[in-house]
């Protein structure tokens, strides 16, 4: 790349790279950080192609140890900083990693992976930075790029446990031409101040940092995510662009419209979101808040491959999420790999314009996802005339009751158009008589009075009588990971075991 962190260290070092609270790092301040730590992971016996895991809540010091893994050539592997230890464990085991730079209050989590080396944000850690060599880099051939960083994601799955996503040397520099593709779509450059509202382990919100800092940007990070902070980040740093999840619409669009109204965000160029469905009427309740011409929208996957749609596009094509990013290419196809119909729903394939992934450790799943130069992660979709693709649901989460296919999301998006409804989530759960049955979590407005009978009668008005739910769960919060997700595979099984009696 000719742009990067080391490159802008170099051009501009005063400007400042991140910041998060009252703490700002220039980028003259996170090369020289990057690079003492990237020593003090060479002498852990880090090099080229091994993995440094990264066990961190959003924080100044995961860029540092990004990009301190960039300049070795080595990979970062994120790991979900909810986990607990039987998941972080597993993670740092099947990785391989060498090290881990850590959490202090993480720490207990790695309990079960003794022989790892941890590095430790807190005073160990500045000791290390500060006594790393004053200057020099460390010798690895072929480093990639500007020593920019590259990562093995650990896809959350539907089922069993996370995969790492494993991507050569050849595709990275692929991705790394997709990064400066990007920022050249959205105009990104040193003038931008971009939010980070996400969690840093997961791609979306790290992918989106990093393409700033590519481009010389500033990147505003939250500690966590909060609505009305979020809105006060944007007034006061002239927010230009961010990136959410469906989530966040409605965390914003829930407080009180004086509260909404109190903040000037005129600076808000751009409002980027993906990783969930976003049902058609929160998107146009966005939109009228934020502005109808900022709000795009991108599908994408760990393993590759995605669309981007404009705001203009999605208003002629409302619910679509796009047309493929170039070189990439769709296709949809049945059980037997046989191509549908336009307007007909079946698996959603997609070839990547860069080669493709394997799963780490795990070439069985790796060659199930894969056909004829293909891969799918298992989302449902159809293609209108246009070439713009439409997600229907995630095919693990389709519910077949009384030997009928329904899809939950477009329950969701039904059950979302009631004004009394502000979050939910619709999944499938075992019965005698029907094989399945439909089950509803639904977050009520409070003070509103609504009941199952209420939810059940709303959706029997605008549905099909087999898309009712039977069984309707109400809850002060909709249980949805930092990455905006509902897992419905978690909220099966706690139902299954609430409802099974005991022996």
């Amino acid at each position: 790349m000719t742009a990067g962190v080391i490159h802008h260290a170099q051009a501009r070092p005063e400007a400042i790279a991140l910041r998060l609270g009252d703490k700002t790092l220039t980028y003259a301040e996170l090369n020289e950080r990057a690079r003492r730590l990237s020593h003090v992971l060479f002498g852990l016996g880090v090099r080229r192609d091994d993995r440094v895991a990264v066990f961190l809540h959003n924080g100044l010091e995961f860029f540092e140890a990004l990009h301190a893994c960039g300049r070795l050539g080595a990979i970062a592997v994120p790991i979900n900083a909810h986990f607990k230890a039987d998941e972080a464990g597993w993670i740092v085991n099947d990785s391989g990693a060498r090290v881990v730079v850590v959490d202090a209050e993480l720490l207990v989590a790695l309990n079960g992976v003794p022989d790892v080396a941890r590095v430790v944000i807190g005073a160990q850690y500045e000791a290390a930075i500060a006594a790393a060599p004053a200057s020099g880099e460390i010798d690895a051939p072929d480093v990639i790029g500007d020593g920019w960083p590259t990562s093995m994601a650990y896809t959350s799955g539907t089922t069993g446990r996370p995969k790492g996503v494993a991507i050569g040397a050849e595709d990275f520099r692929r991705r790394a031409a997709g990064v400066a593709a990007g920022g050249q779509l959205w105009k990104l450059g040193p003038d931008d101040v971009h939010l980070t509202v996400g969690p840093l382990y997961h791609s979306g919100p790290s992918y989106w940092s990093q393409m700033h800092l590519a481009f010389g940007g500033q990147v505003v990070v939250m500690k966590r995510w909060d609505a009305g902070g979020a809105l006060s980040l944007i007034e006061t740093y002239r927010v230009t662009t961010t990136h959410m999840v469906p989530a966040n619409f409605q965390r914003l669009l829930a407080l009180p419209p004086e509260q909404r109204g109190a903040h000037d965000l005129s600076s808000l160029n751009v409002v980027v979101h993906a990783a969930a469905p976003c049902p058609v009427e929160l998107k146009r309740a966005f939109m009228g808040f934020v502005g109808a011409d900022k709000v795009w929208e991108y599908y994408g996957a760990s393993e590759g491959g995605g669309t981007v749609i404009s705001p203009q596009e999605w208003l002629e094509h409302p619910g679509s999420v796009g047309k493929p990013f170039p070189g990439n290419e769709f296709v949809i196809l049945d059980d037997d790999g046989n191509e549908l119909a336009t307007g007909e729903v079946g698996t959603v394939w997609v070839k990547p314009a860069e080669s493709s992934f394997e799963y780490h450790n795990d070439p069985e799943k790796t060659a199930a996802q894969h056909r004829d130069g293909f891969f799918t992660v298992g989302d449902a979709g159809r293609l209108d005339d246009g070439g713009y693709l439409y997600l229907v649901d995630r095919k693990s989460d389709m519910v077949i009751t009384g030997g009928v296919n329904v899809y939950p999301r477009e329950i969701e998006d039904c059950l979302l158009n009631h004004t009394d409804v502000v979050d939910c989530a619709v999944l499938g759960v075992p019965d005698a008589e029907w094989g399945e049955v439909l089950y509803a979590l639904v977050q009520a407005r409070p003070g509103s009075g609504l009941d199952a009978d209420g939810v059940m009668t709303w959706v029997r008005d605008h549905m099909a009588d087999y898309k009712r739910p039977r069984i309707v769960e109400f809850v002060d919060e909709m249980p949805r990971d930092p990455n905006g997700k509902v897992r419905k595979p978690k909220l099966r099984d706690a139902y299954v075991t609430r409802n099974t009696p005991s022996q």
